[in-house]
């Protein structure tokens, strides 16, 4: 089973064939693939100046965040895990982050080198997830699922267009959101090694 150690913790759900594709888990995950390119204009349009539109980001972000949550529910207590879903569900979510993570940093709310890193780590751990899956299931640790908390308020509250302490807040948020997906990536790389290590 393809599993994301970050995501919801598929790895202890009951064994059962792959659902149908067409399901609302995965329209869900489609839906929020869709709303990623309408979330990046509204946050970088004009700048990131526009009040109107920032609010209007912000609700397209908790949108998309609350769609992971729901899906990821849906497919576990519905028995509707799909090869579609555990390919693109996970895309669908760094897509999102990334997203943030770049149009923030275009408007100067979010230090390029916070975005680069992160991004480093997530598309990292994501290449390696698919080369060592045949080797077996990483679980999903507390970890991992804090550290996709953190990166979501913080940049929710960024993305909020208030200055002062309540955007020095975010910053620090997203500063504890970095240390947590660093000490999660290499936690992840060294469970991944592990099983190599041993056989050699």
């Amino acid at each position: 089973m393809i599993h994301d150690p970050d995501g919801p913790d598929l790895a202890t759900a009951p064994e059962a064939p792959l659902a149908s594709a067409w399901n609302v888990p995965n329209a869900l995950t489609v839906l929020r693939i869709l709303m990623v390119p309408v979330f990046g204009w509204l946050l970088m349009s004009q700048g990131g100046e526009d009040t109107t539109l920032r609010w209007w980001a912000l609700a397209v972000f908790l949108v998309a965040i609350g769609t992971d949550w729901v899906d990821g529910y849906l497919a576990r207590r519905q028995g509707l895990i799909t090869a579609f879903g555990k390919l693109m569900d996970p895309i669908a979510d760094k897509a999102l982050i990334g997203t943030a993570l770049v149009g923030l940093s275009v408007i100067d709310l979010l230090p390029w080198w916070v975005t680069v890193v992160i991004l480093a780590r997530e598309v990292g751990i994501t290449l390696m997830r698919f080369v060592v899956i045949r080797r077996g299931v990483i679980p999903a640790s507390k970890g991992g699922k804090l550290k996709t908390v953190l990166q979501a308020v913080g940049i929710s509250i960024l993305i909020v267009p208030v200055l002062g302490w309540f955007g020095q807040l975010g910053l620090w948020v997203m500063y504890a959101a970095l240390v947590v997906t660093v000490i999660t990536g290499i936690d992840y790389v060294r469970q991944a090694l592990a099983p190599r290590e041993r056989a050699t």
